[in-house]
Protein backbone atom coordinates (compact mmCIF):
# COMPACT_ATOMS: atom_id res chain seq x y z
CA UNK A 1 0.00 0.00 0.00
CA UNK A 2 2.45 2.73 0.79
CA UNK A 3 5.77 3.77 2.14
CA UNK A 4 5.50 4.50 5.86
CA UNK A 5 8.99 4.68 6.50
CA UNK A 6 10.47 7.87 8.08
CA UNK A 7 12.36 10.25 6.03
CA UNK A 8 9.93 9.03 2.64
CA UNK A 9 8.60 12.06 0.60
CA UNK A 10 5.82 12.19 -1.69
CA UNK A 11 5.05 15.66 -3.27
CA UNK A 12 1.75 16.92 -1.67
CA UNK A 13 -0.42 17.55 -5.14
CA UNK A 14 0.18 13.52 -5.94
CA UNK A 15 -0.21 12.46 -2.31
CA UNK A 16 -3.15 14.83 -2.76
CA UNK A 17 -4.76 12.63 -6.00
CA UNK A 18 -3.09 9.37 -5.04
CA UNK A 19 -5.86 10.15 -1.34
CA UNK A 20 -8.59 10.65 -4.30
CA UNK A 21 -9.23 14.24 -3.22
CA UNK A 22 -8.60 15.13 -6.75
CA UNK A 23 -9.38 13.30 -10.34
CA UNK A 24 -6.42 14.60 -11.66
CA UNK A 25 -3.15 15.25 -10.41
CA UNK A 26 -2.98 18.63 -12.38
CA UNK A 27 -6.47 19.68 -10.72
CA UNK A 28 -4.24 19.05 -7.06
CA UNK A 29 -1.50 21.26 -8.38
CA UNK A 30 -4.23 23.91 -10.03
CA UNK A 31 -6.18 23.92 -6.24
CA UNK A 32 -2.82 24.67 -4.25
CA UNK A 33 -1.64 27.12 -6.53
CA UNK A 34 -4.34 29.19 -5.55
CA UNK A 35 -3.34 29.37 -2.20
CA UNK A 36 -6.21 27.54 -0.73
CA UNK A 37 -4.54 25.07 1.17
CA UNK A 38 -2.45 25.29 4.85
CA UNK A 39 -0.29 22.69 5.98
CA UNK A 40 0.23 22.43 9.29
CA UNK A 41 -1.69 26.16 9.41
CA UNK A 42 0.82 27.85 7.19
CA UNK A 43 -0.90 28.91 3.95
CA UNK A 44 1.27 27.27 1.04
CA UNK A 45 1.12 27.81 -2.73
CA UNK A 46 3.81 25.48 -3.99
CA UNK A 47 2.22 21.64 -5.05
CA UNK A 48 5.49 20.42 -5.33
CA UNK A 49 6.05 20.52 -1.18
CA UNK A 50 6.48 17.81 0.87
CA UNK A 51 3.96 15.42 2.23
CA UNK A 52 5.14 13.85 5.66
CA UNK A 53 3.21 11.95 7.93
CA UNK A 54 1.32 13.46 10.59
CA UNK A 55 1.28 16.75 8.78
CA UNK A 56 -2.51 18.34 9.22
CA UNK A 57 -3.84 19.83 5.52
CA UNK A 58 -6.55 22.47 5.22
CA UNK A 59 -8.75 23.25 2.43
CA UNK A 60 -11.71 23.75 0.72
CA UNK A 61 -13.75 21.23 -1.26
CA UNK A 62 -16.83 22.14 -2.83
CA UNK A 63 -18.60 23.72 -0.21
CA UNK A 64 -17.10 22.23 2.87
CA UNK A 65 -13.75 22.93 4.39
CA UNK A 66 -11.80 19.92 5.01
CA UNK A 67 -9.31 19.19 7.39
CA UNK A 68 -6.79 15.96 6.76
CA UNK A 69 -3.91 14.47 8.93
CA UNK A 70 -1.94 12.77 6.71
CA UNK A 71 -1.32 8.92 7.89
CA UNK A 72 0.70 7.48 5.12
CA UNK A 73 2.18 7.95 2.35
CA UNK A 74 1.08 6.00 -0.62
CA UNK A 75 3.23 4.55 -3.51
CA UNK A 76 0.09 4.67 -6.14
CA UNK A 77 -3.34 5.39 -6.86
CA UNK A 78 -5.38 2.58 -5.84
CA UNK A 79 -9.19 2.25 -4.46
CA UNK A 80 -10.89 4.71 -2.54
CA UNK A 81 -11.00 1.79 0.39
CA UNK A 82 -7.05 1.88 0.54
CA UNK A 83 -6.67 6.06 -0.20
CA UNK A 84 -8.81 5.93 2.57
CA UNK A 85 -5.89 4.63 4.57
CA UNK A 86 -3.30 7.32 3.80
CA UNK A 87 -5.60 10.04 5.68
CA UNK A 88 -7.66 10.63 9.16
CA UNK A 89 -10.67 13.22 8.55
CA UNK A 90 -10.49 15.68 11.29
CA UNK A 91 -13.26 17.90 9.79
CA UNK A 92 -15.51 19.01 12.51
CA UNK A 93 -19.11 17.92 11.23
CA UNK A 94 -21.10 20.83 10.60
CA UNK A 95 -24.71 20.86 10.28
CA UNK A 96 -24.87 24.16 7.81
CA UNK A 97 -22.70 23.97 4.38
CA UNK A 98 -20.20 26.55 4.17
CA UNK A 99 -22.52 28.66 1.55
CA UNK A 100 -25.46 29.43 3.36
CA UNK A 101 -26.65 32.33 2.33
CA UNK A 102 -29.47 31.55 0.08
CA UNK A 103 -30.49 33.65 -2.99
CA UNK A 104 -33.98 34.22 -3.12
CA UNK A 105 -35.98 34.15 -6.24
CA UNK A 106 -38.24 36.92 -6.85
CA UNK A 107 -41.77 35.97 -7.12
CA UNK A 108 -43.62 36.43 -10.25
CA UNK A 109 -47.49 37.09 -10.61
CA UNK A 110 -49.20 35.47 -12.94
CA UNK A 111 -50.40 38.05 -16.02
CA UNK A 112 -53.95 38.68 -16.41
CA UNK A 113 -55.27 37.63 -19.70
CA UNK A 114 -54.87 40.09 -22.18
CA UNK A 115 -52.30 42.05 -20.85
CA UNK A 116 -48.90 42.42 -21.95
CA UNK A 117 -47.91 41.30 -25.40
CA UNK A 118 -50.57 40.39 -28.13
CA UNK A 119 -50.36 36.42 -28.68
CA UNK A 120 -49.61 35.30 -32.21
CA UNK A 121 -53.94 35.13 -32.85
CA UNK A 122 -53.95 38.71 -31.66
CA UNK A 123 -51.46 39.85 -34.18
CA UNK A 124 -52.58 38.57 -36.98
CA UNK A 125 -55.77 39.58 -36.40
CA UNK A 126 -54.32 43.22 -36.00
CA UNK A 127 -52.49 42.60 -39.27
CA UNK A 128 -55.68 41.54 -41.30
CA UNK A 129 -57.59 44.60 -39.87
CA UNK A 130 -54.19 46.94 -40.94
CA UNK A 131 -54.11 45.26 -44.10
CA UNK A 132 -58.42 45.77 -44.62
CA UNK A 133 -57.85 49.63 -43.42
CA UNK A 134 -54.89 49.95 -46.43
CA UNK A 135 -56.97 48.77 -49.14
CA UNK A 136 -60.24 50.84 -48.42
CA UNK A 137 -57.46 54.18 -48.36
CA UNK A 138 -55.54 53.65 -52.23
Amino acid sequence: MGSDAKGALLRLDKWLWYARFFKTRSAATKAILGSRFRLDGMIMNKPHRQALCGQVLTFIQGDRIRVIKIMALGSRRGPASEASLLYEDLTPVRDVPLKTKKVEQPEFEARSKGSGRPTKLQRRATDRLKARMNDNEG
